[in-house]
């Protein structure tokens, strides 16, 4: 059983190409598929299921009757498969329930988004299929739902391709790791942080070769300038000889001295020959030394916070998911410092609770930036469209924090469709650059690759204004938040962090 990929490129039209023969061959177990926000992981996952078809080379199964299930980011409705999965009394379709704790289908109006996902793998995994395809299947999840997908991902048995930028699950499901930037697919032995090493030192290594390059073009072009120099000076000389020659002279030495002078004119220009060739060759070969752009550089968010200390307050009330009341709710007042993160398992009601505070915050449109779980494709080209014709020194301010979050501004601007990452992170570079005075952050580490993670961590940081963040990164949190305000059922509690280190 294998999925072969022979110099498979593809482009959509008139785009920059999302993958360049790309050569690799995957056997079952599970590869973790990684790369920045933007290189096209989505895309060329349609690639593998042959939704697409690459427009130089070729992607294809061995046997050919190979059953291929894929798990798209985004679940909306519930489809036949959950139904199956919820009624089946087949022995993998209990295996698949209990590991995943999946119950309540007739539920789906209000499940979470932690909850659907859950549904949705589960009914790919019971499937059986021969090659499973999942696009950020931790998104939503907290730590026991991630465990449970663990268990879950463990009962697959064929290949098995995993976009996630969870580090923990990559590094304890994987065997091997695909890394898919600039264009350019990689096949790594190992989990996520063995694989990371190695590219790392791989980048390293071209930063170097590349540094000893430009080194090598430079001094090539002193050379090349201290030749042309002795070159200029010898053939001035030359002329010289000739001027003060007198035609009848046949004096040895006067014959002499000219054919030196007409000696060193060669040798110079020899000289300057030879080294203008080699230095053509050290910038062809510098030119083809290709090193990964750095993006990102902290992001500095030098804005005052909210004139008044008090931006809200909630009434004492039920906390409730449509008909179903989760818990009550304290009164609850929100000051311009709030540092608060909201915590609970899925389904207890955070996202309703975030919501309610977006709406309770006595502050403008521009002062407030919400930041939902997710962000719809339509909701993306339109935040991209509005950037775009932002005046130019906002919009200069906006893309340079975008690059400071990791995206490529150049890429984004020509880009058709913001990826869900590049979304979010064109959001959240708004926010920032309008000085919204309080944030109100759905998972914003949803779709992020873990460097762009690590700089919103910093972002937040230094953010000077009320944040109120749901998350399941506990490092994020306990880095960016001072409080921790903990849903479980019909409970609330608040606990205070004394050091944010």
């Amino acid at each position: 059983m294998h999925l072969h990929v022979q110099g498979a490129s593809f482009a959509f039209a008139d785009a920059a190409p999302i993958i360049t023969d790309a050569t690799f061959t995957l056997s079952p177990g599970w590869t973790g598929f990684v790369g920045p926000n933007g290189a096209g992981k989505t895309t060329f996952l349609r690639l593998l299921t042959g939704e697409l078809q690459p427009t130089r080379g070729v992607i294809r199964v061995a046997p050919e009757d190979l059953r291929i299930e894929s798990c798209a980011q985004e679940l909306l409705e519930p489809t036949p498969t959950l139904a199956e999965l919820a009624e089946s009394h087949e022995r993998m379709a209990h295996r698949v329930r209990a590991a995943l704790r999946l119950t309540a289908l007739e539920r789906w109006p209000t499940l979470s988004p932690g909850e659907r996902k859950r549904w949705q793998i589960g009914a790919a995994i019971a499937a059986e299929p021969d090659i499973l395809l999942l696009d950020e299947p931790t998104n939503h999840l907290d730590r026991d739902a991630r465990a449970w997908l663990l268990d879950g991902l463990r009962l697959h048995r064929g290949i098995g391709v995993i976009v996630s930028h969870d580090r923990a699950l990559l590094d304890s499901l994987t065997t091997q790791t695909l890394r898919l930037a600039e264009a350019r697919a990689s096949l790594y032995t190992g989990g996520y942080t063995r694989a990371r090493a190695e590219w790392e030192l791989e980048a390293e290594s071209a930063r170097e070769t590349r540094l000893g390059a430009k080194t090598r073009v430079r001094e090539l072009k002193n050379r090349v300038q201290t030749a042309h120099v002795a070159q200029r000076g010898a053939a001035a000389n030359k002329s010289t000889r000739k001027r003060m020659r007198n035609a009848n002279d046949s004096d040895a030495r006067t014959i002499g001295a000219q054919t030196k002078a007409d000696w060193a004119d060669a040798v110079h220009g020899r000289k300057v020959e030879v080294l203008s060739r080699e230095l053509s060759r050290a910038e062809r070969d510098l030119g083809e030394l290709q090193v990964q752009k750095q993006l990102g550089n902290p992001v500095f968010a030098g804005f005052a916070p909210a004139p008044s200390a008090t931006i809200g307050f909630i009434e004492r009330r039920a906390l409730c998911a449509g008909e179903q009341t989760l818990l009550e709710l304290p009164s609850l007042t929100l000051h311009r410092d709030d540092r608060v993160w909201i915590a609970g398992p899925n389904g207890a009601g955070k996202s309703t609770l975030l919501r309610l505070l977006a709406d309770s915050v006595r502050l403008s449109r521009d002062d407030l930036l919400v930041l939902p779980q997710e962000l719809p494709a339509p909701a993306a080209r339109a935040l991209l469209r509005d950037v775009r014709n932002l005046d130019p020194h906002t919009r200069g301010r906006v893309l340079t924090i975008v690059a400071s979050l990791g995206v490529d501004p150049d890429r984004l601007l020509i880009s058709e469709q913001p990826s869900p990452g590049e979304a979010r992170k064109l959001l959240l570079a708004l926010g920032f650059a309008r000085h919204a005075r309080a944030l109100v952050l759905d998972e914003p580490e949803n779709h992020l690759d873990v460097p762009s993670i690590e700089r919103v961590e910093a972002a937040l940081v230094d953010y000077p204004g009320a944040l109120y963040l749901v998350t399941h990164d506990a490092v994020l949190a306990q880095r960016c938040t001072k409080q921790r305000w903990n849903l479980g059922q019909n409970s609330f509690e608040v606990d205070a962090f004394e050091d944010r280190s």
